[in-house]
């Protein structure tokens, strides 16, 4: 039986609120069937005050074994590198002050969320709290912890990044960790059974993608990479094929990928729903293209769009139909 401690940090909650939608089995059968024993979570376990400083003390002080610690959010190390702005009520100490203890005692530590493994919506703007990811800061190693640390595993933090996470990509980590097995990471330390895909791949709107056909506003059902910041192309993540419930995703509801599992996606530097353009050209194409052959093939796809898939990229529904062919 792996033990498991989970922390909420800096952040919403959201990617605990997402778990939560984890279906067939849901989490908690999950764990079970895992053989993962979930010592506490702040938003799912009853046990409080005195009970949680008694199993966080014996964590520290090597009676209690902690196979996976995960934390959710962003740590906060303000002010002035105390991390006092956000503190463990009853314990007297900051949420960094516990995460800095916990983790070295941790076979595996994982980052749930982009807060927890770049710093994410916390870290954005003037970011008075100070707040970092637990190994990176931004796309930059070394956040709370330093480039070289590692957990006693012998692997990096394991950075399972959204906003929020795929319930599936949380349960998937968890799941390979228990059985023993490696779990292949990226360049920013992401899990590649996820990372090794883009959210392109399966959207519903590819359709569109394929021949140009754009929609301008966010009730139209065209692809939204030429006018609307959509960034699919270039965002990793198995959204659209497997998608959240069984049937929902960004771009299958209608809004443009953001992008959410990449460092700084929370500071574009322009509007979500916009895409930046020099001289009419889209600044954000596909990355493993090159811009010019993409720029010829969408002016021959345009040139080819057929008349029901231009019609149906400006409408907020299917207007015109595929024509069905009988056999001669």
């Amino acid at each position: 039986m792996k033990t498991l401690l989970w922390l909420q940090a800096a952040g919403c909650g959201g990617c605990t609120m997402s778990l939560l939608c984890a279906e067939s089995p849901d989490v908690i059968e999950t764990l079970e069937d895992a053989g993962i024993r979930l010592l506490w979570h702040p938003a799912l376990s009853v046990e409080t005050g005195a009970e949680v400083l008694t199993l966080l003390n014996a964590i520290t002080e090597g009676r209690q074994v902690l196979d996976i610690l995960c934390v959710e959010g962003a740590i906060a190390r303000g002010p002035a590198g105390t991390g006092r702005f956000q503190m463990l009520a009853g314990t007297g100490h900051s949420l960094m002050h516990w995460v800095e203890r916990l983790a070295p005692r941790a076979a595996h530590v994982v980052a749930v969320g982009s807060c927890a493994a770049f710093g994410g919506v916390t870290a954005a703007g003037g970011n008075p709290s100070d707040a970092v990811g637990l190994q990176y800061d931004g796309g930059h190693s070394g956040g709370l912890f330093a480039p070289d640390w590692r957990a006693g595993g012998g692997d990096p933090v394991i950075n399972i990044a959204g906003c929020p996470t795929h319930p599936g990509w949380v349960t998937e980590t968890l799941m390979l960790l228990a059985a023993g097995e490696e779990i292949a990471l990226d360049g920013f330390s992401r899990p590649r059974f996820y990372a090794d895909h883009l959210v392109h791949h399966g959207c519903p709107k590819n359709e569109f993608y394929e021949y140009k056909a754009s929609a301008r506003e966010l009730s139209e059902i065209g692809c939204m990479m030429e006018n609307l910041g959509c960034i699919g192309t270039q965002a990793v993540g198995d959204c659209n094929i497997r998608p959240w419930n069984g049937e929902g995703s960004c771009t299958r509801g209608g809004y443009p990928c953001i992008n959410c599992t990449a460092p700084r996606f929370e500071d574009p530097a322009h509007a979500f729903v916009e895409t930046p353009k020099v001289a009419g050209i889209p600044v954000g194409l596909p990355t493993d293209m090159p811009k010019a052959w993409f720029m010829a093939l969408a002016s021959l796809s345009k040139a080819a769009t057929p008349e029901r898939i231009g019609q149906n990229a400006k409408a907020d529904r299917v207007l015109v139909p595929p024509t069905l062919r009988r056999p001669k």
